[in-house]
């Protein structure tokens, strides 16, 4: 499964459209929106496109005017403090924005899930812990490391994640 992993677009609309446009063109069977969506109107690009959107809330988005609303209205799968995605095999990857560090710490220490996905530290993140494998795409929105804003792609189909720098989409980003 190719799963597109974005967080931390904090409300910039145009740099959530421009990540989800490499995305799709990446051909992803899905996308995960690690939280800190920041609007509304930022919801509706993930529910405009063609495969399956999962969205879990950040710190910024829990007095979020009118999320809830948005969200029932809307096909993306929900959740404040983290989705399950089914992957092959009746595995899940789990995602968690990443504010909640003590969620996060229990879900990497469980190791029930091979794929955890988190935002909120705005760095990008690629790491193995015991058999589970953590990755944070970074940030759209003040990036922190690298200093310019990235996206995933995590193939699990392959193990393999790559990250996009979504000023220029043609330079792959190590980390």
């Amino acid at each position: 499964m190719r799963i597109g992993v974005v967080s931390d677009s904090h409300g910039k609309r145009g740099a959530l459209k421009n990540a989800l446009a490499l995305l799709v063109s990446k051909h992803i069977d899905a996308v995960l929106h690690c939280g800190d969506l920041c609007c509304t109107s930022c919801l509706r690009l993930l529910d405009k496109l063609d495969v399956p959107a999962w969205l879990v809330a950040g710190n910024m988005d829990s007095h979020l005017d009118g999320l809830d609303h948005a969200v029932e209205r809307s096909a993306v799968t929900f959740s404040y403090s983290s989705v399950e995605i089914p992957l092959e095999n009746g595995a899940y990857l789990v995602a968690t924005h990443g504010h909640d560090e003590a969620l996060l710490a229990s879900l990497i220490g469980g190791e029930h899930f091979p794929y955890i996905c988190h935002g909120h530290t705005h760095r990008a993140r690629d790491e193995r812990v015991g058999s589970t494998r953590i990755v944070c795409p970074g940030a759209l929105c003040g990036p922190r490391h690298p200093s310019f804003p990235t996206v995933a792609l995590l193939d699990t189909s392959e193990d393999r994640v790559t990250f996009f720098n979504i000023l220029h989409p043609d330079r792959l980003v190590t980390v």
